[in-house]
């Protein structure tokens, strides 16, 4: 048996990177998997290839229209959603000298504001299901220690790891089988790590700067952190809510 048999999961940002692994992570063990993604070429080819047991629906997380969609979309394939993990995320390094409004609310409204709505459309599917459920953020840790050039990245992300604990404590207070949780990686090698080695001069002297903040010296992979996911979807996790899992090679520590 998987550890999150007859689950359905919902996974932003699962046509690539974090998302995609997290996904296949969650579908080998035992989930049903919707792969939710504004890409949708990439998002179907990932779902396809996951074979039975998935399925892809488009989704612009900034848009409550759209995650209504995408939720009720869920309900319509797979009858329920007991699982939703907001992986989609955006980071854009830029110091306050520099910051542009656009950019700022880019970042907040898909990190921050993406997973508010995802978590806010997705509590009455969990209750209608009758059955317990997790949401999984996923924060960072510049979230808690942050680099001086990714300020509106660390504020969204801070504020991903604030909402986690609220609405965790809030699920619980209001007596739902509903944890909600946050995972704080640390640099791991994902398209996104990529786009900043490839701003970088010498690529291989960037990824071991990026390994070096970290005691363990080297970034994470992603399926490092779909274990992390794994584990607060499923039930060996009962007793968890409101925790920011760290998964950063020792960096916070």
């Amino acid at each position: 048996m998987g550890r999150v048999d007859g689950k359905v999961a919902l996974v932003t940002g699962a046509a690539s990177g974090l998302g995609e692994a997290i996904a296949r992570k969650l579908h080998s063990e035992g989930a049903k998997v919707v792969v939710a993604d504004i890409d949708a070429d990439r998002g179907r080819q990932v779902a396809d290839d996951i074979g039975e047991g998935a399925a892809f629906v488009t989704l612009d997380v900034s848009s409550d229209d759209s995650w209504a969609e995408a939720i009720s979309a869920t309900q319509d394939v797979f009858g329920e959603l007991t699982v939703l993990v907001t992986s989609a995320g955006i980071s854009m390094p830029t110091p306050i000298d520099d910051m542009d409004l656009d950019l700022w609310q880019k970042h907040i409204d898909i990190n921050l504001k993406g997973s508010m709505l995802g978590c806010k459309n997705a509590l009455p599917a969990m209750k209608a299901s009758g059955k317990p459920s997790s949401i999984v953020f996923i924060s960072s840790t510049q979230a808690s220690s942050p680099m001086s050039n990714h300020v509106a990245y660390a504020a969204s992300k801070a504020g991903v790891l604030g909402m986690a604990k609220a609405i965790g404590k809030y699920c619980a207070e209001q007596g739902d089988p509903i944890r909600v949780n946050a995972i704080q990686p640390g640099a791991i090698h994902t398209p996104m790590l990529e786009s900043y080695l490839a701003a970088m001069p010498d690529r291989e002297e960037a990824l071991a700067f990026f390994g070096s903040a970290h005691p363990m010296n080297r970034v994470g992979q992603p399926d490092e952190v779909a274990k992390a996911v794994l584990f607060l979807a499923s039930d060996d996790s009962s007793f968890t809510t409101g925790a920011a899992v760290p998964v950063d090679g020792g960096l916070l520590a």
